[in-house]
């Protein structure tokens, strides 16, 4: 019977570490992005239509990236952080994306 519980309390902790998991995802529509920009071979800035611009820390560094850029495919016209992929576009690399942070847009230059 104590088994049993141990196993019970396990996939219950299991479910909620998903369920935040799951919860913590952004997911970008892709017709509201307006361009992307490479930093580097692991960052990518995806620059929305309102202004906004998410960054991603791509899972592993994609060679390449930073001189052939990329190109991705969904089928539900979001892009999500931590599920999709991209491909770089001479080597056809795939690279996973990682999670999205959104940047704090820059301040205004204020003149004295």
């Amino acid at each position: 019977m104590r088994l049993i519980n141990t196993v019970v309390v396990a996939l219950a902790m299991a479910s909620a570490y998903v369920t935040g998991a799951n919860a913590a995802s952004v997911c970008l529509k892709t017709y509201q992005i307006r361009d992307t920009k490479v930093v580097n071979s692991r960052t990518i800035d995806f620059r929305m239509t309102d202004g906004s611009v998410y960054r991603n820390a791509l899972r592993s560094p994609c060679s390449g990236l930073n001189f052939n850029g990329f190109t991705y495919s969904t089928r539900t016209g979001e892009i999500c952080d931590n599920l999709e992929s991209i491909r770089v576009l001479r080597s056809h690399q795939v690279c996973m994306l990682g999670a999205f942070t959104k940047l704090s847009p820059p301040h205004p230059k204020v003149e004295h």
